[in-house]
């Protein structure tokens, strides 16, 4: 019809003869308009092409004419003669008579049928002018060569007897042959998962599906116990806690049933929205089933174990974050953990009562519990009577727990003293992690003076007194101690002054040195009157003049055995070899002055061990310099003061007491009596309550004198020669400020001060303090048992004046730990006659506590603010 509306259109609108319809409707418009399809079109186009073409012999138009030729000059002409340029070529309609489709051969026996390809044209048409047009891709295409089929001949007798008889065979038997690609109804689905799958063969109630899905629960709860979630399975808690409950039938007649519809007031019903009240009692009022003493079947051993395999699924899980929270919210496992806790002591239930307690420890933080809860008394009375330290660890774990993710605060009501005093000795075991849950209970627990109103009360018991307690908190406040050294400095290093002169050698080291030969007499002499100083000089002839003057008495001339003097080179030569720092100068000037550098002498001479003499420094008013007398000890340097100095002298042979001293006017006052130690001025400054007597005088002489035997030391002091010791601060300023020596004693009981030597020779004295610091954290805040024992005795501090002011005014409830307490306290008449808060503190924190309180304060930096702030509640306790 479209064709006809063509014809149409061009006859009556456009006024022209339409072409006829072998060429309208015959041949395809190939993109032409419409008015291009006129029979004038059709016929100059085919007049054209014959003449384009140049088909029937017919030459080109006008070949007879010459060739235009371009006139000179002219702006289009070519300089040289040349062919015209061809005219656009025009693409003409030409129908496709072809056919599109390929011809086949027909191929023989063996062979695939090939396409048969079409000639090609011997004289140009537009068909191979519009393939010469087309792309080169599609002018190249050429066809995917066909693939041989795959045959498979049919199975029949005449080619393969054997396997046809077989066919047929088991046709007859029934055997139906199963398709490749078919599948039977159901096959392909994998079915539920098997969490699913354990869920509902739990609720099934079939024992065998039951152990089949708490075998895999098990598993499931350990190993991707952090990630399986109740709220993703529904009903899962549910028919655990069931379950659970089920064990009850195997000792009371009973088989508890679940009720949310609060309707059910049966005995074995338990209310599974708000919690079934009074259970406890309700268990004890039920009727007990005898348990034989004898080997249980094994549908029973097996109920047991499921049970407990329950348990451990349920636990397991409740250590999770999210599933502990969402136990918490049912009332069910409240009343499963009353139930299984309060069933009878049982060894096949010993594991099953850990995983509720277990449970109960995660749970009960999100849970509020007052005293009269039944779960809560059964945890007190699990720590009171039980003898495990698993369950009492856990049930102290559980009660510390209560409420601990809510705003109420846990106070630990109606605890009985029995508990605390069963806690308190738990305290003097090694075990770090029972008496750290311990000391987290007492400190929940005195922090409510009511309890603390308690201890108060019972401690008129000699059972149960607070005092033990207070010594074994006193003794964790040192708990994991590390002793940690400090070095501070009391008095700066000053430049040291060298001696004035030579000192003599005391009588012992010379007569040791008088048994030597040369020359280790003068290399010993050297080294124990000289002493290396990089700055410090002595001329050559002072030190030979000193070794005369020294040795010469004792030299052959008067005594023909003695050991000659060496030569004035070769004692010069030995001091480089004694000192290695000290050399032999020449100091150039007006006059040559031949010295030593690099030595000096030593304010004290030492022994042949290296160690000091104490020097007596006794010098009166009268005297040109001090006593300068050496002794080798500091017993013998005192005992030389009290005979020489001091007029205190031995008795004497054939006396009652020969050789000891005489002390008979010891005691007699002298207003003359004096210290001429080193300016010494105790005794001149008039005290008025200063006894001057020879007594008082050898006792002050002590002070100036070191108490313990000094160290070796190649260096020692030489600028205080008679006190140089280890711990002794020999310039420190005495009482009164006098020049005494004072010793800073520390926890030990040993002295702290010491004087070193740097490397240019200057003293200093340092004070050496033993810090015994406890535990911290990563932080640097205390840690461990001393912090909650200390917590514990703030708690202590804060409250007793409170709890004190509480049985005073008779507004605490106190229950009796047994019976006959009234033989040693009269309940009713204990308001009038009580202690106040103060003599209560000073009961609890005076002696041995209050000095450890002391010894912490001073030597525990971690702990020192916390001691600090008890301190300061004694002392506004007792209203000071």
């Amino acid at each position: 019809m479209a064709k006809f509306q063509r014809a149409f259109e061009i006859r009556d609108y456009h006024n022209k003869t339409p072409p006829p319809k072998t060429i309208l409707e015959d041949l395809t418009a190939r993109g032409g308009e419409l008015l291009t399809r006129t029979i004038q079109n059709y016929r100059q186009a085919t007049v054209d092409d014959a003449e384009v073409s140049g088909e029937d012999g017919i030459t080109t138009p006008n070949g007879g004419d010459k060739m235009d030729i371009d006139e000179p000059g002219s702006g289009t002409g070519r300089s040289t003669r040349g062919l015209r340029q061809a005219p656009p070529q025009r693409v003409l309609f030409q129908p496709d008579l072809s056919s599109s489709r390929q011809t086949r051969t027909v191929a023989g026996p063996g062979q695939s049928p090939q396409p048969t390809t079409a000639p090609t044209p011997a004289y140009p048409s537009a068909t191979t002018t519009v393939q010469s047009a087309m792309p080169h891709s599609i002018a190249n295409y050429e066809p995917r060569p066909p693939m041989p089929l795959a045959l498979r001949g049919v199975v029949a007798p005449a080619n393969n007897s054997t396997r046809f008889y077989q066919q047929v065979a088991q046709s007859q038997r029934g055997q139906k042959r199963k398709a490749k690609d078919m599948t039977k109804p159901g096959c392909g689905y994998d079915g539920p998962n098997i969490y699913v799958r354990t869920l509902q063969s739990l609720r099934s109630g079939i024992p065998a599906e039951q152990e089949y899905a708490l075998h895999h629960l098990v598993k499931i709860s350990h190993e991707r116990g952090d990630k399986f979630r109740f709220e993703a399975f529904p009903n899962l808690a549910e028919a655990l806690a069931e379950y659970i409950l089920g064990i009850t039938s195997e000792y009371y007649d009973i088989k508890w049933k679940i009720d949310y519809m609060e309707s059910d007031k049966s005995v074995n019903a338990l209310d599974g929205l708000n919690g079934t009240p009074g259970l406890r009692e309700r268990m004890k009022l039920l009727p007990r089933i005898d348990v034989a003493d004898e080997l249980e079947t094994k549908e029973k051993s097996m109920h047991f174990e499921k049970v407990k395999e329950a348990g451990l699924t349920m636990r397991n899980l409740s250590l999770m974050e999210d599933n502990a929270r969402y136990l918490s919210d049912m009332a069910e496992v409240r009343d499963m953990l009353t139930v299984v806790l309060s069933l009878p002591d049982d060894p096949r239930l010993v594991e099953l009562k850990h995983y509720m307690m277990d449970i109960a420890e995660m749970v009960t933080r999100f849970w509020v519990m007052p005293q009269d809860d039944p779960l809560y008394r059964i945890l007190l009375d699990e720590i009171n009577r039980s003898s495990d330290r698993g369950a009492i660890l856990t049930c102290i774990r559980a009660i510390c727990r209560i409420s601990m993710n809510l705003k109420d605060n846990n106070n630990l009501q109606s605890v009985p003293i029995t508990v605390i005093e069963k806690l308190a000795s738990y305290l003097l075991l090694q075990d770090e992690e029972l008496v750290g849950a311990v000391l987290d209970f007492l400190y929940q627990y005195t922090a409510v003076p009511s309890n603390v109103a308690i201890l108060l009360f019972y401690s008129n018991n000699p059972k149960y007194r607070l005092a033990p307690l207070m010594k074994e908190l006193c003794r964790l406040l040192r708990y994991g101690e590390v002793e940690v050294q400090t070095k501070s400095l009391l008095q700066q290093a000053v430049p040291d002054l060298p001696a004035k002169d030579i000192p003599e050698v005391p009588h012992d080291l010379l007569g040791q040195l008088l048994q030597m030969d040369e020359p280790e007499r003068s290399n010993t002499w050297l080294k124990c009157v000289f002493e290396e100083h990089k700055d410090s000089e002595i001329t050559q002839i002072a030190l030979w003049h000193a070794y005369q003057s020294r040795f010469t008495p004792y030299s052959n001339a008067a005594n023909p055995n003695a050991p000659g003097l060496l030569p004035a080179a070769e004692f010069i030569k030995n001091v480089s070899v004694i000192f290695v720092n000290a050399n032999a100068q020449v100091v150039n000037g007006q006059t040559s002055k031949f010295i030593i550098k690099g030595i000096r002498s030593r304010q004290t001479p030492i022994n042949t061990r290296l160690q000091p003499y104490f020097r007596c420094l006794w010098q009166t008013p009268a005297a040109p310099k001090a006593c300068n007398a050496f002794l080798p000890k500091a017993e013998d340097l005192y005992y030389h003061i009290l005979s020489a100095h001091i007029g205190i002298t031995r008795i004497p042979e054939g006396s009652e007491g020969a050789g000891k001293w005489d002390h008979s006017d010891a005691h007699v006052v002298n207003p003359s009596i004096e210290c001429y130690w080193a300016h010494c001025h105790r005794f001149s400054r008039g005290t008025p309550r200063l006894e001057k007597t020879k007594g008082a005088l050898s006792r002050h002489i002590r002070t100036h004198l070191p108490s313990i035997t000094p160290s070796k030391s190649k260096q020692p002091s030489n600028r205080n020669p008679a006190n140089a010791t280890r711990h002794f601060a020999p310039n420190a300023l005495g009482p009164h400020g006098s020049h005494e020596p004072r010793f800073l004693v520390g926890a030990d009981g040993q002295p702290l001060a010491r004087t070193e030597i740097d490397d240019l020779g200057r003293e200093a004295v340092y004070q050496n303090i033993s810090y015994f610091n406890t535990p911290i954290d990563e932080h640097g805040d205390p840690a461990g048992l001393s912090l909650t024992a200390i917590l514990i005795l703030r708690n202590l501090a804060r409250n007793i004046p409170k709890a004190a002011d509480l049985l005073r005014s008779g507004d605490v409830e106190i229950e009796k730990a047994e019976t006959g307490l009234e033989k040693w306290f009269d309940f009713a008449s204990y308001g009038g006659g009580a202690k106040n808060g103060a003599e209560w503190l000073e009961e609890f924190f005076g002696g041995d506590v209050g000095a450890d309180l002391m010894w912490s304060l001073g030597f525990n930096r971690v702990l020192g603010g916390y001691v600090a702030d008890v301190m300061g509640l004694l002392r506004k306790g007792k209203g000071e």
